[in-house]
Protein backbone atom coordinates (compact mmCIF):
# COMPACT_ATOMS: atom_id res chain seq x y z
CA UNK A 1 0.00 0.00 0.00
CA UNK A 2 0.80 3.45 -0.87
CA UNK A 3 0.20 6.74 1.24
CA UNK A 4 -0.11 9.87 -1.01
CA UNK A 5 -0.26 13.03 0.57
CA UNK A 6 -0.04 17.27 -0.65
CA UNK A 7 -0.57 20.36 1.37
CA UNK A 8 -2.53 22.84 0.67
CA UNK A 9 -3.14 26.59 1.64
CA UNK A 10 -5.45 29.67 0.21
CA UNK A 11 -5.26 33.38 0.14
CA UNK A 12 -7.84 35.86 0.97
CA UNK A 13 -9.63 35.01 -1.89
CA UNK A 14 -10.02 31.83 -4.39
CA UNK A 15 -6.28 31.13 -5.34
CA UNK A 16 -4.65 27.96 -3.44
CA UNK A 17 -1.47 26.76 -3.61
CA UNK A 18 -0.55 23.19 -3.40
CA UNK A 19 2.38 21.33 -2.53
CA UNK A 20 2.58 18.09 -4.47
CA UNK A 21 5.61 15.82 -3.81
CA UNK A 22 8.44 18.80 -5.34
CA UNK A 23 5.66 20.89 -7.62
CA UNK A 24 3.62 23.59 -6.45
CA UNK A 25 0.37 24.04 -8.14
CA UNK A 26 -2.20 27.39 -7.89
CA UNK A 27 -5.84 26.43 -7.77
CA UNK A 28 -7.99 29.58 -8.78
CA UNK A 29 -11.18 30.68 -10.08
CA UNK A 30 -11.40 32.70 -13.27
CA UNK A 31 -11.48 36.45 -13.15
CA UNK A 32 -15.25 36.41 -13.92
CA UNK A 33 -15.84 34.39 -10.82
CA UNK A 34 -13.60 36.71 -8.72
CA UNK A 35 -10.30 34.73 -8.92
CA UNK A 36 -7.51 35.99 -10.78
CA UNK A 37 -6.87 32.80 -12.79
CA UNK A 38 -3.88 32.03 -11.49
CA UNK A 39 -4.82 28.51 -11.88
CA UNK A 40 -6.96 25.85 -12.83
CA UNK A 41 -10.50 25.52 -10.97
CA UNK A 42 -10.76 22.74 -8.71
CA UNK A 43 -13.01 21.03 -11.31
CA UNK A 44 -10.22 21.27 -14.20
CA UNK A 45 -7.64 19.60 -11.82
CA UNK A 46 -9.91 16.92 -11.16
CA UNK A 47 -10.21 16.01 -14.93
CA UNK A 48 -6.90 16.90 -15.43
CA UNK A 49 -5.98 13.99 -12.88
CA UNK A 50 -8.12 11.45 -14.33
CA UNK A 51 -6.70 12.71 -17.61
CA UNK A 52 -3.39 11.83 -16.19
CA UNK A 53 -3.88 9.00 -14.69
CA UNK A 54 -6.20 7.35 -17.67
CA UNK A 55 -2.45 8.14 -19.80
CA UNK A 56 0.28 7.09 -16.81
CA UNK A 57 -1.94 3.42 -16.91
CA UNK A 58 -2.19 3.81 -20.62
CA UNK A 59 1.55 3.64 -20.56
CA UNK A 60 1.66 0.80 -18.13
CA UNK A 61 -0.18 -1.51 -19.94
CA UNK A 62 1.31 -1.04 -23.47
CA UNK A 63 4.72 -1.42 -21.56
CA UNK A 64 3.67 -4.33 -19.83
CA UNK A 65 2.16 -6.33 -22.93
CA UNK A 66 4.58 -4.79 -25.34
CA UNK A 67 2.28 -2.50 -27.43
CA UNK A 68 3.57 0.15 -29.80
CA UNK A 69 1.10 3.10 -28.14
CA UNK A 70 2.49 6.36 -29.92
CA UNK A 71 0.40 8.37 -28.23
CA UNK A 72 -3.35 9.39 -27.24
CA UNK A 73 -5.54 12.37 -27.28
CA UNK A 74 -8.09 12.91 -25.14
CA UNK A 75 -10.92 15.28 -23.92
CA UNK A 76 -12.95 14.91 -20.43
CA UNK A 77 -15.98 17.18 -20.10
CA UNK A 78 -18.54 17.30 -17.44
CA UNK A 79 -21.81 19.78 -16.30
CA UNK A 80 -22.68 20.53 -13.09
CA UNK A 81 -25.10 22.82 -11.20
CA UNK A 82 -23.04 26.21 -10.43
CA UNK A 83 -26.26 27.65 -8.45
CA UNK A 84 -25.62 25.16 -6.32
CA UNK A 85 -22.23 25.81 -5.57
CA UNK A 86 -23.13 29.09 -5.29
CA UNK A 87 -25.65 28.46 -2.33
CA UNK A 88 -28.61 29.82 -4.77
CA UNK A 89 -30.51 26.09 -5.04
CA UNK A 90 -30.36 23.32 -3.37
CA UNK A 91 -32.39 21.13 -6.07
CA UNK A 92 -29.24 19.47 -7.67
CA UNK A 93 -26.32 17.94 -6.25
CA UNK A 94 -22.85 20.00 -6.09
CA UNK A 95 -20.87 17.59 -8.29
CA UNK A 96 -20.84 17.13 -11.73
CA UNK A 97 -23.40 14.96 -13.40
CA UNK A 98 -20.92 12.87 -15.17
CA UNK A 99 -18.01 12.38 -16.89
CA UNK A 100 -17.21 11.79 -20.25
CA UNK A 101 -13.88 10.71 -21.31
CA UNK A 102 -13.56 10.02 -24.96
CA UNK A 103 -10.16 8.57 -26.26
CA UNK A 104 -8.51 9.23 -29.47
CA UNK A 105 -5.55 6.01 -29.31
CA UNK A 106 -2.55 5.96 -31.79
CA UNK A 107 -1.46 2.40 -31.76
CA UNK A 108 -1.31 -0.25 -34.16
CA UNK A 109 -4.80 -2.06 -33.02
CA UNK A 110 -7.68 -3.51 -34.12
CA UNK A 111 -11.09 -1.59 -32.72
CA UNK A 112 -11.29 -4.90 -30.79
CA UNK A 113 -7.82 -4.54 -29.43
CA UNK A 114 -8.16 -0.76 -28.75
CA UNK A 115 -11.90 -1.37 -26.49
CA UNK A 116 -10.32 -3.97 -24.50
CA UNK A 117 -7.48 -1.64 -24.03
CA UNK A 118 -9.49 1.03 -22.93
CA UNK A 119 -11.68 -1.84 -20.67
CA UNK A 120 -8.25 -3.10 -18.79
CA UNK A 121 -7.25 0.82 -18.54
CA UNK A 122 -10.91 1.49 -16.75
CA UNK A 123 -10.30 -1.33 -14.23
CA UNK A 124 -6.87 0.03 -13.26
CA UNK A 125 -7.11 3.73 -13.26
CA UNK A 126 -7.02 4.49 -9.07
CA UNK A 127 -8.30 8.37 -9.88
CA UNK A 128 -11.55 6.44 -11.82
CA UNK A 129 -12.15 4.36 -9.46
CA UNK A 130 -11.85 7.17 -6.81
CA UNK A 131 -14.37 8.42 -9.51
CA UNK A 132 -16.75 5.92 -9.98
CA UNK A 133 -17.23 4.69 -6.54
CA UNK A 134 -18.00 5.70 -3.31
CA UNK A 135 -14.89 6.69 -1.64
CA UNK A 136 -15.27 8.04 2.12
CA UNK A 137 -14.34 11.63 2.54
CA UNK A 138 -13.21 13.33 6.09
CA UNK A 139 -13.04 16.52 7.04
CA UNK A 140 -11.63 17.90 10.59
CA UNK A 141 -10.64 20.23 12.19
CA UNK A 142 -6.64 20.40 12.88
Amino acid sequence: MKTVSIEAKSDDRFKGEVKAGNHTLYVDQPTTGGGKDAGPNPVEYMFTSLAGCIATVARIIAIQKRYKLNGMQMRVEGTFDQETILGKSTGNRPGVEGINVTLSIDAEMTKEEKEAFVHEIESRCPVSDNLSCVTPIKVELA
